[in-house]
């Protein structure tokens, strides 16, 4: 079977508007909806769930499976697992949304996620992505897509409008701790929070030091998301300041060392 007739719309370009664009850039984060047609995530829905569903129950050990304390259930780099998956994740249309918010000409593929939060799954705590990312450049987001009609009590995602402009806010990895340090400067420095609702391939897009978190799912239903990091191609390896940063290297950029352009084989060009 042809694989690229399971979908229709991924070659396609998205029409952002300037408005949205201009919104991400003043924000640090913006909802755009119908980035991913309805029936591209009806097809490509039952191929996710699968992948997650085998490497959960094999409780993988490369490093693709982690619970956060049962904050969600989480597999990474879900597009090397078959050709089908891959035409989703590395498709032009998403990546051509996040060169257009970060206003550059080409992003690669830093990595992709799963990240399957179950029914009673807990809050995801106030944190920034970039903490982990040994990269010198601000030019990264994330795509975060759910693959179901995701309302806030299923654990949707808060944005503290405004916080990249701060970089780094706290040195700390994702915890409970950071969490109320997160949440006391957030308040001390009155940043807006806001959050939304979702349907099947709408997205949000963060940058990476956007301080965001994720409620509980109180439903009882899985919160099934997809999430996709993009960074602007040219980006230079820095020298891992923290462990975090260190084990990021060396899984999601193998082979490369501080100084080098970052751009191995799990990091390729995706747009244009």
């Amino acid at each position: 079977m042809d694989t690229r007739s399971i979908f229709t719309g991924l070659e396609t370009e998205y029409a952002i508007s300037q408005e949205d664009i201009a919104r991400y850039q003043r924000n640090g984060h913006v909802v755009l909806r119908h980035v991913a047609l309805r029936e591209d995530v009806e097809a490509f829905r039952p191929l996710l769930r699968e992948v997650v569903q085998q490497t959960v129950k094999q409780q993988d050990r490369q490093g693709r499976v982690d619970d956060y304390s049962a904050l969600f259930q989480q597999v990474t780099n879900v597009w090397r697992q078959n050709e089908r998956l891959k035409l989703f994740i590395l498709a032009r249309r998403f990546a051509g949304v996040a060169a257009s918010l970060l206003g550059v000409p080409s992003v690669r593929l830093y990595h992709d996620q799963a990240l399957f939060k179950p029914p009673g799954g807990k809050p995801t705590p106030w944190h920034q992505d970039q903490f982990y990312w040994p990269l010198d450049t601000d030019k990264t987001i994330t795509m975060w897509m759910p693959i179901v009609d995701a309302t806030r009590v299923m654990g949707t995602m808060s944005f503290a409008s405004g916080s990249q402009t701060e970089g780094a806010l706290l040195r700390e990895a994702i915890s409970a701790e950071a969490n109320r340090k997160f949440a006391e400067v957030l308040a001390q420095r009155n940043f807006p929070i806001v959050d939304y609702e979702l349907q099947a391939g709408d997205a949000t897009f963060h940058a990476g030091w956007t301080v965001h978190s994720a409620h509980a799912n109180q439903s009882d239903r899985a919160r099934e998301v997809i999430t996709i990091i993009y960074f602007a191609d040219g980006a230079i390896i820095v020298e891992p300041d923290t462990p975090n940063r260190k084990a990021d290297m060396e899984v999601f950029l193998p082979g490369q060392r501080p100084g080098d352009r970052a751009g191995s084989p799990l990091n390729p060009v995706l747009y244009p």
